[in-house]
């Protein structure tokens, strides 16, 4: 297994995965685009001195995806920056090897001699069973985003 940052060449698999993550989202997200959903600004995230993003590549093929972004905190807040963790998808016949958790760890060292100690990410509260994941990491609820689709 080897845990790589990702490059121009592997965009094409990165579109593909991220098509795996939105998939595998929709059940929590019925607004979610039947055609054509995006997520991610691919190249960006490639090229950004503000970001990383990793992939896991295993006998050749890309099988994990995770990145860390760096962004400017609310005002409100006692850090000026932080981490925001997204992308974090790891094929289904590999789930359950601990690949993600050694994504992030890679994702917060990166972000950490940057001088980030501050880290977010979104995810489905659906979702059980990454939220489980991300709890196991240290990662706890803080904010509930609430939305209404009306007529």
């Amino acid at each position: 297994m080897i845990v790589r940052a990702a490059k121009e060449t592997d965009l094409l698999r990165l579109e593909e995965l991220e098509q795996g993550i939105i998939s595998a989202e929709r059940p929590f997200n019925s607004t979610l685009k039947v055609e054509g959903a995006k997520y991610y600004d691919l190249p960006t995230l490639i090229s950004s001195d503000d970001s990383l993003l990793l992939v896991v590549e295993l006998e050749g093929e890309l099988i994990s995806t995770g990145y860390v972004q760096i962004r400017v905190s609310k005002q409100s807040l006692n850090h000026d920056k932080h981490g925001y963790l997204g992308f974090m998808y790891v094929e289904p016949e590999h789930r359950g090897k601990g690949i993600n958790k050694v994504v992030i760890e890679h994702l917060i060292e990166w972000a950490k001699a940057k001088g980030i100690h501050d880290f977010y990410l979104d995810v489905y509260a659906e979702n059980g069973f990454a939220m489980s994941a991300y709890k196991k990491l240290g990662f706890e609820n803080t904010l509930v985003e609430m939305a209404v689709h009306i007529k």
